[in-house]
C-alpha cells in the first residue's frame, strides 16, 4: 500500500507543470505585440484617445429615450410592446393526434398564438418549420402562471392533453387527443 500511494505522489509531483521566468516576469517574451497583431498604445495615446471621448454624449440604448420620451407609467404598454418577444417552448412527451392522418412526435416546439379571421391558433415551429396549427379557445383565465409568456401540457384525461398557452394579447387553450 505504501509503495502505491508513494508511485502515486511521485506521479503528481512529475504531472505537475512549472513556469519558470527569467527576471520574475513574462511580459517580457511578448515584445510590443499581442497575438492578434495589435501593437501596444503609449501612454500618451490613450491619455488622447480618453480626451476625444469626454466631450461626447453617450447615446441612450433604449429605443424610447432615444426619442425623447422616458419610461412611465403612461406609456408602458409601448414600452413592452417594442421588447423583443421570446416564443416560448412546449415539451411534448408523447405523440398527439392533430388530424386523423397527422401525429405530432415528441419533441420540443416553440408555440406563438394567432387570431385569424376571428378564431384563434395556437402554431407550432420547430427549427422554423411549422408542424401544426391548433385551433384554440381564448379565455380569461391565466392557469394561475407567473409568467406572462407561456405554454404548458396538461393531461386532461388518459386520451387527451390540454395546451395552455398565455401572451401578452390572450390567453386560450386547445385540447388534443393522444395518438394510439
Amino acid at each position: 500500500m505504501k509503495k502505491i500511494v508513494l508511485l502515486f505522489f511521485i506521479t503528481f509531483l512529475l504531472s505537475l507543470n512549472y513556469v519558470y521566468a527569467d527576471d520574475g516576469s513574462l511580459w517580457d517574451n511578448f515584445g510590443d505585440q499581442n497575438i492578434y497583431g495589435q501593437e501596444a498604445a503609449t501612454d500618451e495615446e490613450f491619455e488622447k484617445a480618453l480626451e476625444s471621448k469626454k466631450g461626447k454624449p453617450k447615446k441612450p440604448k433604449d429605443k424610447l429615450l432615444r426619442n425623447g420620451e422616458s419610461y412611465q407609467q403612461s406609456n408602458e404598454t409601448q414600452f413592452l410592446t417594442a421588447v423583443p418577444k421570446e416564443l416560448p417552448i412546449l415539451l411534448v412527451p408523447l405523440k398527439l393526434a392533430i388530424k386523423e392522418d397527422r401525429i405530432l412526435p415528441v419533441g420540443h416546439y416553440q408555440v406563438t398564438g394567432e387570431k385569424q379571421n376571428g378564431k384563434i391558433y395556437l402554431k407550432l415551429y420547430q427549427a422554423h418549420n411549422l408542424l401544426a396549427s391548433l385551433e384554440a379557445k381564448e379565455t380569461n383565465e391565466d392557469f394561475d402562471e407567473d409568467e406572462i409568456n407561456f405554454v404548458k401540457l396538461i393531461q386532461e384525461n388518459e386520451n387527451q392533453v390540454k395546451i395552455i398557452f398565455g401572451s401578452l394579447d390572450f390567453n386560450a387553450y386547445t385540447i388534443v387527443n393522444v395518438a394510439e
